[in-house]
């Protein structure tokens, strides 16, 4: 079996007997362990003594005056969320519940570091055994936000964090990007490449070709498919469409704060632009193998996803929008 995504943490996971994953001491201590929470040069002997001894004992309970001990402020801000996602994952049985309860509770009140690297670990269990490069590389956008680029006649989609995607030619809708000109560096995800993910799965530096009938949209069909059964134990059907021409958004669900906008305007019959409706980069359509399960207010027609770009030209994906947003009945979390 190949490995993916190895710096998530996903190996130093227990998992119970439905699947899920529960927190371990090892666990804790290499979240701490990581770069991003590792105590600067000039930081105050409270937080440094704090970190060292989290490290050692990483479910040891920490008073508040701990915390408020720690000189500089931002600091301290930091520790406070480090404490409460602690608490999260130590306070659920697995990692899925606590996901689930973080997203139903109305507030994420963590930054999106924290809960993009719990999507990534509980999405690595998830794809368990996945050995194709491209449903992987299309997972990438539930945890790591993706940037627009133009290149040839193709529309790609490139890690933001990764920062070599820029190009010279400004970007204003999906009419423009037909004929952009592109990074030289560019490497995008393909047939002959393909093997080559699985050495640098955790450098997120290959370009996924999402244009209308690639295998992008169909393998993010395919990773969202896997995401609501393992979550919510609930078998869905999702294909990528290439419009909505007639269809009536009797119940959708924006993936990204901007096809939730989106999807509310034309759910109120506002009539769109063309520099709006080209910020859509994605259509899905939605079945449910158990229609029971369909609240009544859905009726009988299917679900829509709408995938969007900001007009800057970023895709910041909500996979918690899936799990919160879908006509589901009874939402139980399966692991």
């Amino acid at each position: 079996m190949k490995e993916f995504w190895t710096a998530c943490g996903y190996h130093l996971l227990d998992h119970n007997a439905g699947g899920g994953l529960v927190v371990t001491d090892e666990f804790l201590k290499a979240y701490l362990a990581r770069p991003e929470l590792m105590p600067p040069d000039n930081a105050c002997v409270v937080e440094r003594r704090l970190h060292q001894q989290l490290l050692v004992d990483p479910r040891r309970i920490v008073a508040a005056e701990e915390v408020a001990a720690i000189a500089d402020a931002d600091a301290r801000e930091n520790w406070q969320f480090v404490l409460a996602f602690r608490q999260l994952l130590m306070r659920e049985p697995t990692l899925e519940a606590a996901y689930l309860a973080l997203v139903r509770s109305g507030s994420i009140n963590l930054p999106p570091l924290f809960v993009n690297q719990l999507v990534q670990v509980i999405l690595r269990n998830a794809l368990d055994g996945c050995e194709d490069p491209f449903v992987l590389r299309a997972s990438e956008l539930f945890f790591r936000p993706q940037r627009i680029v133009p290149h040839e006649h193709s529309l790609l989609l490139g890690d933001e964090e990764v920062g070599r995607w820029e190009s010279p030619t400004p970007v204003l809708s999906l009419i423009s990007l037909l004929g952009g000109a592109t990074s030289a560096e560019l490497d995008v995800l393909s047939e002959a490449n393909a093997d080559s993910y699985w050495r640098r799965s955790d450098r997120f530096d290959l370009a996924l070709d999402f244009s209308v009938g690639t295998r992008g949209p169909t393998e993010l069909a395919g990773a969202m498919r896997r995401w609501i059964s393992h979550l919510l134990g609930v078998d869905v059907v999702i294909e990528p469409l290439t419009g909505l021409r007639d269809a009536e958004l009797t119940w959708y669900v924006g993936l990204d704060a901007d096809g939730t906008r989106i999807g509310d305007w034309l759910w109120h019959g506002e009539t769109l632009d063309d520099r709006t409706m080209a910020r859509v980069l994605a259509l899905f359509r939605v079945t449910f193998a158990d229609a029971g399960l369909v609240v009544d207010a859905a009726g009988r027609e299917p679900v829509y996803l709408i995938l969007a770009m900001t007009s800057d030209r970023l895709v910041r994906m909500k996979p918690q929008n899936l799990l919160t947003g879908l006509p589901i009945k009874h939402l139980e979390a399966a692991t």
